[in-house]
């Protein structure tokens, strides 16, 4: 079993309801770990990703063994056929296998390159590791996706819901520099998997996949689109669409979040990703009021990444 996307989650509800109780007791399978090793590989920085997933690893039981693959390994070469008389010194065929070796789970941190998206697309670290690795694979951020986070902010949602059906919008945030649309595409695929109304807003250059967006409702007034909603995901991301992917074609002042955006809806509360650009993304009053749910959601990384381990562990039996 791997998990590389919310595509791996065969029940959603199930397996929020798994990571509330773990919550609950987080230790109550320390014993399912032990003796177990998983390799953390980050080709990319990172803070909750890095120390919830260690963390859920040690709740486990696990050993954990973490690497800064972009600083400290060998650069890696992942073309086939390929003469490497050049700058790459070691190839992901031999790489991937002798993780392996090391490891009873991988777990995976590459961000997009943002220069083709193609090629982005096809997750070529993410995706060469599963081919290559003989142990299962845990994907902590890629080109394309941010799955943890995703089954994060449902767990996040799940808690605080008050009324059967939530009105949820995801809104596109101003940012000074480009982003990736991991973030966003996970979290509109893990709401398309929840009993929740999802809204996705931006500015018409902001755009994401399709195969993303599927049959969700877009809107491109942030103001009609805030009307009424109960939960409210601030997230900047990049052009996905034509010849502008991967560039911040449109700096927007006006599209971050304020008290007076915040007064439309239906006392919603505020969510983000984290690490957040105060008063670019999302004004101080509101990251700063008792509906922000921030830090909550940081929290809860721990047991998103909890109960994917124990669902690998447990298939591993």
């Amino acid at each position: 079993m791997n998990y590389l996307s919310t595509d791996d989650i065969d029940n959603a509800k199930q397996w929020v309801d798994t990571a509330v109780a773990l919550k609950k007791n987080p230790l109550q399978d320390i014993e399912l770990g032990k003796n177990k090793t998983i390799v953390m590989l980050f080709f990319n920085n990172s803070l909750r990703t890095r120390l919830s997933t260690q963390k859920a690893a040690m709740n486990l039981g696990m050993n954990v063994m973490v690497m800064n693959f972009g600083s400290e390994g060998w650069q890696l070469e992942y073309g086939d056929g390929v003469v490497m008389d050049a700058g790459k010194s070691e190839h992901i065929r031999e790489a991937a296998q002798v993780v392996s070796q090391y490891a009873d789970v991988i777990a995976i941190r590459a961000f997009a390159k943002l220069e083709n998206r193609d090629d982005d697309y096809k997750e070529e670290v993410l995706q060469s590791f599963v081919k290559y690795a003989t142990v299962p694979i845990v994907n902590m951020e890629s080109s394309a996706g941010h799955p943890l986070q995703a089954l994060t902010d449902a767990i996040t949602i799940t808690e605080h819901i008050t009324k059967k059906r939530p009105k949820v919008v995801l809104t596109w945030a101003p940012h000074p520099k480009a982003l990736p649309q991991a973030v966003a595409n996970s979290f509109a695929t893990m709401m398309q998997k929840m009993e929740v109304d999802l809204v996705i807003t931006h500015p018409k250059e902001y755009d994401l996949a399709d195969h993303i967006v599927k049959d969700t409702p877009v809107e491109y007034d942030q103001n009609k689109a805030l009307q009424d909603a109960d939960f409210v995901y601030a997230k900047n991301w990049s052009a996905y669409q034509g010849e502008n992917y991967g560039s911040a074609i449109n700096f927007d002042k006006n599209w971050m979040l304020t008290e007076e955006k915040m007064a439309q809806t239906n006392d919603a509360k505020f969510m983000h990703c984290l690490p957040v650009r105060r008063n670019v993304i999302v004004a101080d009053a509101v990251i700063d009021s008792s509906n922000s749910l921030v830090i909550e959601q940081a929290n809860n990384r721990t047991y998103a990444a909890q109960i994917v381990l124990k669902k690998i562990l447990e298939a591993k039996k």
